[in-house]
C-alpha cells in the first residue's frame, strides 16, 4: 500500500488511493501523454495489479517509435491499438535520453527504481520532469515508497514558481539547465521560496551553478546527481563542490555503484541498472581527475574539439564562460574552419548587455589560446527542450 501522499496534478488536488482504480490500461500497455493525471493513474495500476508500463510524453514518441511500440507487442490506447502479447507482470520500461541517437527502451522493476526508502524529512516536492523519465521515475517512486513525500506537478514548467508558492513547495529537483532558466526568468519569485532541498541532474554539473544555487537558497541543502536509464542513480553529491571525490573511485560497499574510469569514460557497476544491462556499463560520459575530485565535462566525442591537433574541453570552455558575472547559460561547439580543423564557437544568454570582445578577453585570461571562443553568439533565450536539457 503507498503512503497517503498528496498529488498535485496541475489543478487537481488528490493522493495514491485516489488513482488507485482510476485507470482501465490493457497490459502490457505504452502510455504516451502529456497530461499528469493519466500518467500517475498507470503507475497506481501498475502497483496494484503489475501491468507491463512504459509511460511517455507524448511529444517525446513519434512515428517511428509508435511503430517500433506496436511491433514489440505494446497497446496504445490513445490511437486504439491493442496489445499483442502476453504481458510479463512487474516489467516497467523506460526510454532513454536519446542524447546519443533515437531514444532506446530500458527495461526495469518498480523495486529496482525505488532507490530511497529509508525515513526522509516531510518535504513538497516539485515534479517539473516529462512523464516517464528516470528522473520523474525517481520522484514517483519516492512518493510511493516514502510516507511525509508529496509531490506538485505543475501545469506549465514555465509558471512552476507560482505552482510552488501556492502549493508550499519545500524541493525542487530539476536539470542545470533548467535551474538556469529558474534564476534567469523568475528571480524576485525564488526568493519567497522556503526550499530546504535544491537538486539538479541529467547534465553536466559545474561550479558556476552550484554556487548560484547556493547563494539563491542559502539555507537549502544542494545535491546533484548522475543516474541514467541504463544505470540507474549512479553519484550523489551533496558538499556543494561539482564533480565527486576521487576516493569513490574503484571503492566498493555493499548497495552501492562501484565508479572506475576506463580510457577517460566512466564506468558504472550499478545495483540500480536496469535489467539486462551488462554488469559494468561504460555511460559515454568522460570522466577526468582534476586534484581530489572527479569531474564530467560531458559526452565522450561531444565535449572534444581539435582545433589544430590540439584537444580542447568544451565543458571547460562552459565552465568559464559561465564564471562570468553576467553570463547566465552557455553551449560550446567546434566550429570547422580552414588550416586548423575546427575553431572554439560558443552560444550564450545573459542578463545584462556584453559585448563579445570582453567576453573573449575573459575567457583568454583563463584558457589556453586554442580554447578561447572566436565566434560568440548571444540569444535571447535558455533553450530548453521537453527533457529541461539543452544539449550543452
Amino acid at each position: 500500500m503507498s503512503p497517503p501522499n498528496r498529488l498535485v496534478l496541475g489543478e487537481t488536488v488528490t493522493d495514491w488511493a485516489a488513482l488507485t482504480g482510476a485507470a482501465d490500461l490493457p497490459d502490457p500497455v505504452a502510455v504516451c501523454t502529456d497530461q499528469p493525471r493519466a500518467a500517475f493513474a498507470a503507475v497506481a495500476q501498475h502497483v496494484a495489479d503489475g501491468t507491463e508500463l512504459l509511460v511517455a510524453a507524448r511529444s517525446r514518441v513519434d512515428e517511428a517509435l509508435r511503430a517500433e511500440l506496436i511491433e514489440a507487442g505494446f497497446a496504445l490506447p490513445d490511437a486504439g491499438v491493442p496489445a499483442h502479447r502476453a504481458a510479463e507482470p512487474g516489467r516497467l520500461w523506460l526510454l532513454t535520453s536519446g542524447s546519443t541517437g533515437r531514444p532506446k527502451r530500458v527495461a526495469h522493476t518498480l523495486p529496482g527504481l525505488t532507490t530511497v526508502t529509508g525515513p526522509q524529512p516531510p518535504r513538497v516536492w516539485l515534479c517539473p520532469y516529462s512523464p516517464g523519465t528516470y528522473a520523474w521515475w525517481q520522484l514517483v517512486t519516492l512518493s510511493l515508497a516514502v510516507p511525509g513525500q508529496d509531490l506538485v506537478v505543475p501545469s506549465t514548467v514555465e509558471d512552476w514558481p507560482l505552482a510552488a508558492v501556492e502549493h508550499g513547495v519545500t524541493a525542487v529537483s530539476g536539470t542545470p539547465t533548467f535551474w538556469r532558466q529558474a534564476l534567469y526568468r523568475h528571480g524576485d519569485a525564488l526568493a519567497r521560496l522556503p526550499l530546504a532541498q535544491v537538486t539538479l541532474g541529467g547534465e553536466p554539473v559545474d561550479q558556476p551553478i552550484l554556487d548560484a544555487l547556493r547563494q539563491a537558497f542559502p539555507a537549502a541543502r544542494i545535491s546533484w546527481i548522475y543516474a541514467s536509464s541504463e544505470v540507474g542513480a549512479a553519484v550523489v553529491v551533496h558538499d556543494g563542490r561539482a564533480g565527486f571525490p576521487v576516493s569513490w573511485l574503484d571503492s566498493a560497499a555493499p548497495g552501492r555503484p562501484v565508479l572506475s574510469i576506463v580510457d577517460s569514460e566512466l564506468v558504472v557497476a550499478s545495483p540500480h541498472r536496469g535489467d539486462g544491462q551488462p554488469a559494468a556499463v561504460r555511460t559515454g560520459d568522460r570522466a577526468e581527475v582534476a586534484g581530489d575530485r572527479v569531474l564530467l565535462p560531458g559526452r565522450i566525442g561531444r565535449d572534444e574539439i581539435n582545433v589544430g591537433g590540439t584537444k580542447v574541453s568544451a565543458g571547460a570552455v562552459r565552465e568559464v564562460l559561465l564564471s562570468h558575472p553576467a553570463v547566465r547559460w552557455a553551449r560550446v561547439t567546434g566550429r570547422r574552419a580552414p588550416l586548423v580543423g575546427q575553431v572554439v564557437s560558443a552560444e550564450i544568454v545573459t542578463d545584462v548587455p556584453v559585448e563579445t570582445v570582453v567576453l573573449q578577453r575573459f575567457a583568454s585570461e583563463r584558457l589556453a589560446e586554442s580554447a578561447v571562443p572566436r565566434h560568440i553568439r548571444v540569444l535571447p533565450e535558455i533553450p530548453v527542450k521537453e527533457t529541461l536539457k539543452s544539449d550543452v
